[in-house]
């Protein structure tokens, strides 16, 4: 059963039409597909090339890809999610410094190098102002997201025929404010639990970007956007790579609502608490659904 994506056009987001659209997708369902906006096909394409070349790198190379936060650098499979990697770069749209490490460590090519450069700076400014958006309609039009922490994170699901049917990665809903996806254009494996609680097939499109709330984004809108539950299963006998870019939480890794939604409602829903301890009770527990967010609620 295929999933029904709600599809906003980035060129129109000025229009009330879209504007509507877009504000009902974050509150019912969690998750959209953006059409229509300024990177370019050929980039995407580029990148995707740059992601199948490290990935494709020995493990001892691979293993360079340090974490400066909790999983934000190479991530090896695991039995818990034996045909999933990951790969990341922290911060790297503040720190040159953060590009530079990844490219050494990795001792990438020039091309390559350029291409993240590009890709990244591209993927953050459109993640940052579909953000921006976002907190518009609510009303909320005081917050600078591009100074938000990011991870550039790449996955690459190593499905062969014998895992047919096997998880590439378990339900979970993502910590951040949004995740701004460039999901694989040619395998599917993507599924997102609806409101009656069945997982349906989240159908590829190429040349767009899936931009999925996170648990922080749940929280700063004090419940108002929909933090998505979705998972990725084998399909097909073909390797599938995913990318793009995680925008975490505010820089002082503070997590609560906007005062000005908190107001509206009567008060917060959650009580403030730190990112890093979300992110590592997920890590450290395994839990990687919103209900994680039960110890913060306020009741």
């Amino acid at each position: 059963m295929e999933a029904s994506v709600p599809v906003v056009d980035f060129q129109k987001l000025s229009e009330g039409e879209e504007w509507k659209k877009l504000k009902e997708a974050c509150e019912k369902c969690g998750i959209f597909r953006v059409i229509n906006h300024p990177i370019s096909e050929t980039l995407m394409k580029e990148m995707k090339s740059a992601v199948k070349f490290w990935h494709d790198l020995p493990l001892e190379i691979k293993m360079r890809n340090k974490s400066i936060i909790p999983d934000s650098g190479y991530i090896p499979p695991f039995p818990s999610s034996p045909l999933y990697e990951a790969m990341g770069i922290y911060d790297f749209h503040k720190s040159p410094q953060a590009l530079d490490d990844f490219f050494s460590q990795l001792d990438l090519p020039p091309y390559y190098r350029k291409i993240v450069k590009t890709y990244g700076q591209a993927i953050h400014d459109l993640a940052s102002t579909i953000a921006q958006k976002m907190a518009k309609c609510l009303g909320i039009v005081d917050v600078d997201f591009k100074d938000w922490p990011f991870l550039l994170r790449t996955i690459k699901y190593n499905f062969s025929p014998e895992n047919i049917g096997e998880m590439g990665i378990l339900l979970h809903s993502d910590t951040g404010f949004i995740t701004l996806l460039q999901d694989d254009e040619t395998v599917t494996g993507l599924e997102l639990l609806d409101d009656s609680g069945i997982l349906k097939v989240v159908t590829p499109k190429s040349g767009s970007f899936l931009c999925i709330v996170g648990d922080v984004g749940h929280v700063w809108s004090n419940e108002k956007f929909w933090n998505a539950r979705h998972r990725v299963i084998c399909k097909e006998t073909c390797t599938r790579y995913s990318f793009g870019v995680f925008m975490l939480a505010a820089r002082d890794g503070i997590v609560e609502a906007h005062p000005k939604l908190a107001e509206l409602d009567n008060g917060p829903r959650y009580q403030p608490f730190k990112y890093e301890d979300l992110r590592e009770f997920r890590i450290v527990t395994g839990k990687r659904n919103a209900e994680v967010l039960d110890q913060y609620r306020i009741a």
